[in-house]
């Protein structure tokens, strides 16, 4: 009944909210004169805080219209080039200029962990003038009506798969956090099975690979809890009247109060900043503030299936590092991966992925050539540095795009040959 109660409580302070949010209209509007006192300012602001603190912060957009190129402004707009129930492959599409170069085919798996793929849009902003940016737009759960099925991380890793068929052999797949183990995993099935379009590279950026190493707070709840007490606990049923009604989801709600949990003395100071920014007047603070928090705050819910399975498989089990990680039926071998180039990044100061955790992908995949990998370390960030901000776009951003440089040569025509000259012999014995 937990999220039923959740459910209520937010529609019993719609009124409140909408009051408040009418009341702040007020207190702002420059015909009034009380909204050029300090008291004025101090009510408007107060409630402002309110509303925010009530509200439910609902998907946002992308927002990305134009890039720059050469120094010239390229409009952007989105297609979804691949769908299913529970993900949408949006494509960037840049209007290029006829003199100028598409850059390394980008698919970049976003984290199916609460936050929405716009999470990444920093991600995808950098990465935009140099390359031909595809990005995972995973589904809120609670919007998928039963009749649609199952989702886990089996279908997670399928869902892979199909979207690297999709684009072809010459992707460059990027991974963020969570999906660096399915993202790991499903090429190394395709390697496995002699795949002709696993992609030219892999990127795995602040990923629980191995979570034995550095252990997090994250990595230690998981570690001391059976896989029941997460049912128990934390598995709930959609409520009514939303699409998935009765679906057994991880609630987004839940994981935001962990995440937040995890530095509340920070939000805690934002909102008091918040409060005074609003308070003197300081619109350029404030609008960062509501920026960085209508992102942070919107949140989705996980299939049960797919968050047990996954807490099971990487943070309880261990199956990867381990070797005893299954895709259906199918053992996961990274050291099948031989012609798929590896580059980890990690963040010094990573507090959700362990630092080591990612680079242990290395000592998976043993049979990359030491030429068709890389590591490295990014000195003074925290977990979302590692795919956002300033040290991302000057430091971490262009070493990704020179590796998928180096690493973007058609290797697809050298693997379809066996395969050619297969057809070609078979096609002579049935002459004869």
């Amino acid at each position: 009944m937990f999220y039923q109660l959740y459910e209520l409580s937010h529609a019993a302070m719609s009124p409140w909210r909408a009051a408040a949010d009418a009341m702040r209209l007020a207190y702002t509007n420059p015909l009034n004169p009380i909204s050029q006192t300090p008291a004025g300012r101090t009510l408007a602001a107060g409630l402002e805080v309110f509303e925010r603190t009530t509200r439910r912060y609902g998907k946002p957009e992308f927002g990305i219209h134009e890039t720059t190129i050469d120094f010239q402004k390229v409009p952007v707009h989105e297609d979804i080039v691949w769908k299913k129930p529970f993900c949408n492959l949006i494509h960037f599409h840049r209007a290029l200029p006829p003199e100028a170069k598409r850059g390394p085919k980008v698919l970049i798996v976003a984290p199916m962990s609460g936050h929405y793929a716009t999470l990444l849009r920093g991600t995808v902003e950098t990465l935009l003038p140099s390359a031909d940016v595809y990005i995972t737009d995973w589904i809120d759960a609670r919007m998928v009506p039963v009749s649609e099925g199952f989702f886990d991380l089996d279908d997670y890793i399928d869902y892979i798969i199909e979207m690297i068929h999709c684009l072809g052999s010459d992707t460059h797949v990027l991974a963020v956090c969570q999906p660096s183990v399915p993202v790991l995993a499903a090429v190394s099935v395709m390697e496995k099975r002699g795949d002709p379009l696993s992609p030219r590279s892999m990127t795995l950026m602040g990923g629980p690979i191995d979570t034995r190493i550095n252990p997090t707070a994250v990595n230690t709840l998981a570690e001391t809890k059976p896989l029941e007490w997460f049912r128990d606990n934390v598995i709930m049923r959609v409520p009514w009247p939303q699409p998935g009604f009765m679906r057994e989801v991880y609630p987004g709600f839940l994981q935001l109060s962990g995440f937040m949990s995890m530095n509340l003395d920070k939000h805690m100071i934002a909102q008091k900043d918040f409060f005074q920014h609003l308070v003197e007047g300081d619109g350029d603070s404030a609008e960062k503030h509501r920026d960085f928090y209508d992102e942070y705050l919107a949140v989705m819910d996980l299939t049960a299936e797919f968050y047990l399975q996954t807490v099971k498989t990487v943070f309880i089990d261990h199956a990867l590092p381990k070797g005893s990680f299954m895709h259906r039926d199918e053992l996961v071998e990274p050291s099948a991966v031989k012609s798929v180039a590896l580059l980890t990044v990690e963040g010094e100061n990573d507090d959700i992925s362990g630092l080591g955790q990612t680079r242990a992908a290395h000592d998976l995949c043993v049979n990359i050539p030491e030429n068709m990998r890389q590591h490295y370390m990014q000195p003074k960030v925290g977990h979302y540095g590692v795919f956002n901000g300033s040290r991302f776009r000057a430091e971490i951003a262009p070493r990704i795009l020179d590796f998928m440089r180096t690493h973007d040569t058609d290797k697809a025509v050298a693997k379809k040959a066996p395969a050619r000259r297969r057809k070609r012999v078979l096609a002579a014995v049935a002459g004869k």
